[in-house]
């Protein structure tokens, strides 16, 4: 009992020291973000990971130095446990109150086991949330209007929560996209409850939403896109009254190729453990995924080519 407890504080020591390293480097970078700020006319001259799944930490920092936004408040949809997440290093570093949203298991518990909670406000909501219950959530816990920052990634029905979401809710969205979707088509996973992209098929190819789609449902509630992370999987969207404030080169929103070059692998087939979108095409051929033009489900063989 004695040696586990012991084992189980230095292990929690171990992983606290390690976290205050990594925010040292983040802090590290910051610096450079502060003394270079006018001088970055592309996100990827801000890429920078602390606990962010890819490069997104230095992304945000960038985007909340030029709107000068000393106080966040933010929302992430899918955290998991909050180890690796979009807002965590903000809520280590910064002024902030925020809302986190998952139904991984325990998560209150596991929070509390790697956080400094006394530093800030953080709301725990620790259940699946969709699109009919997605306002109910935020204006139960306060977070319905005045954010900063709201992060979704949900790896499947991003699209159908996005889009119940109030106009200028925040001043920065950050949202998961799949790549494999390709750059020309507006296709979505189906609007379907506790969405598990690999119980909806094995290759786990259907998950969240094209880009197009993103930028054009975006492009409504008046967000411009202004880039992506390295991986090409997070994209970035700033409210349109804000957008003088970002001293960017803007996209081409109507060419998306360059976003939806897959830089990672996580499909499977059935003898490989890491499948490209070729070794999966004859498996996948009548997976559904919902055309947003034509507004019904179609077979993935109907659109292969155009991906």
């Amino acid at each position: 009992m004695i040696k586990k407890f012991i084992r189980k504080f230095l292990n929690k020591l171990f992983t606290r020291n390690f976290d205050d390293i990594k925010i040292q480097k983040g802090q590290i970078f910051e610096r450079y973000l502060n003394s270079d700020l006018k001088n970055i006319k592309n996100l990827n001259q801000a890429y920078f990971k602390v606990f962010s799944q890819d490069t997104e930490d230095g992304i945000i920092q960038f985007l909340l130095k030029s709107l000068d936004i000393n106080t966040v408040r933010f929302v992430e949809i899918g955290t998991q446990d909050y180890s690796e997440s979009n807002t965590r290093y903000i809520f280590e570093t910064m002024r902030c109150e925020g809302l986190i949203i998952d139904p991984y298991p325990n998560l209150k518990k596991k929070v509390n086991s790697i956080l400094r909670l006394w530093k800030n406000s953080l709301n725990i909501h620790n259940d699946y949330i969709n699109p009919s219950n997605i306002n109910e959530i935020l204006k139960k816990n306060q977070f319905e209007k005045n954010l900063d920052i709201f992060s979704i990634d949900i790896d499947g029905i991003d699209y159908w929560v996005l889009e119940k979401i109030d106009t200028k809710i925040s001043k920065i969205f950050i949202i998961e996209y799949n790549p494999y979707f390709g750059s020309k088509l507006e296709i979505t996973s189906p609007n379907i409850e506790k969405f598990d992209r690999f119980k909806y098929h094995a290759s786990g190819l259907c998950w969240g939403a094209s880009l197009k789609a993103i930028v054009n449902l975006m492009k409504k509630k008046n967000y411009t896109f202004i880039g992506t992370n390295r991986l090409n999987c997070n994209s970035f969207f700033i409210l349109d009254d804000l957008l003088h404030k970002i001293n960017i080169d803007l996209p081409n929103s109507n060419d998306l190729s360059k976003f939806t070059e897959v830089k990672f692998n996580i499909l499977k087939a059935k003898n490989k453990k890491f499948a490209s979108l070729l070794d999966v095409e004859n498996d996948i051929k009548n997976v559904e995924v919902f055309d947003l033009k034509q507004k019904k489900l179609v077979n993935f063989s109907q659109i292969f080519q155009d991906i």
